[in-house]
């Protein structure tokens, strides 16, 4: 693994916002979380903006309706055939290029989400294209659009370092009954798109609930980003492994489906009691400290802008929290 070279005790965001003008979802992101700000996208803008539609936009033989669902002619789509709608001027990455431009420049750290390959095939075989042929075809469009985002994030800011996350809540099923592809395939093909990122950019994996970590693991992330109560420490071994060879974790330590009360620290006792947990089963304290950070727990299109807000607003507590404790522990902290 790569080393990841980021300051410890960075909040940063997943995926959606609420907004609906992209320029204002920029400054927000900036604003609220200026060391590690998050690429939005906004469905609530355009429904083409959901992360399937994102993913899928190119795809010979798909179209992408404008509410956001997939028209698809089996027959012609074939994974040796090129995206028809290649680079980010269409019209699902109005997000994205807006804050591309706002961070022109940049030479601080930034994020960008991308939809998965796992999620991606599930999404077309659901509507009807055979799984070997959904899986192939996703695979080679994740690649394409990944050399495309991170091209795009090069000419805006040459300087920054940028994290790329692959967004996968379709792991969360990986060993369910019916999963249509067999799990040492599945990770072959997360694997193989963190691969095509690490190369120009630090790879992180989200997947937003429970799932089969230790397997999860193997794909090779240098971040993994869970929701904290998302079973981490069922899979102790696993994580302290992760964590001796380098990997950082992104703990989804604020809520966005329930009420969150006035302060934070409710919250902080409860990734604190996570990490009781991951260290009473031999996880490093020094380094569940040193390599983590802190987002909310899935995107936040399902709240409004003030919620929002306040969702970024505990994360960003939280993390200066984590910083603290670094510091009170003779760590070098970084820019």
């Amino acid at each position: 693994m790569r080393e990841v070279l980021l300051p410890i005790g960075l909040a940063t965001g997943i995926g959606s916002l609420p907004h609906d003008d992209a320029r204002e979802a920029a400054e927000f992101v900036l604003d609220r979380q200026p060391r590690l700000p998050a690429a939005p996208s906004l469905p609530r803008r355009s429904p083409v903006e959901g992360m399937i539609p994102q993913a899928a936009w190119g795809i010979a033989g798909v179209v992408v309706l404008p509410d956001g669902s997939l028209l698809v002619d089996e027959s012609v789509i074939d994974p040796e055939l090129p995206l028809t709608e290649s680079g980010l001027d269409g019209e699902p990455f109005v997000g994205l290029r807006t804050f591309l431009e706002a961070a022109t420049g940049r030479v601080a750290p930034f994020k960008i989400q991308i939809t998965g390959p796992v999620t991606l095939g599930l999404a077309l075989h659901a509507v009807g294209v055979a799984a070997p042929r959904a899986f192939a075809v996703a695979a080679k469009a994740v690649e394409a659009r990944t050399r495309d985002v991170v091209a795009a994030a090069r000419r805006a800011a040459p300087g920054a370092t940028t994290v790329v996350f692959l967004d996968e809540p379709g792991l969360t099923a990986a060993l369910e009954p019916g999963f249509p592809w067999p799990l040492d395939d599945t990770l072959d093909l997360v694997s193989s798109a963190l691969a095509s990122i690490e190369g120009h950019a630090i790879a992180g994996l989200h997947c937003c609930g429970r799932a089969d970590w230790q397997a999860i693991l193997q794909a090779g992330p240098q971040i993994l980003s869970l929701p904290v109560d998302a079973g981490a420490a069922d899979h102790v071994g696993a994580f302290a492994g992760f964590l001796e060879r380098g990997g950082w974790i992104a703990w989804g330590a604020v809520p966005t489906d329930r009420p969150l009360g006035e302060t934070a620290e409710r919250l902080w006792r409860r990734l604190m009691a996570e990490w009781d947990a991951l260290i009473d089963g031999g996880c490093d304290p020094l380094l569940l400290l040193q390599r983590a950070m802190v987002t909310p727990a899935c995107g936040l299109v399902g709240l409004d802008p003030p919620q929002a807000d306040r969702v970024l607003e505990l994360a960003g507590h939280l993390a200066r929290r984590i910083e603290t404790e670094a510091v009170d522990a003779g760590l070098d902290v970084g820019a």
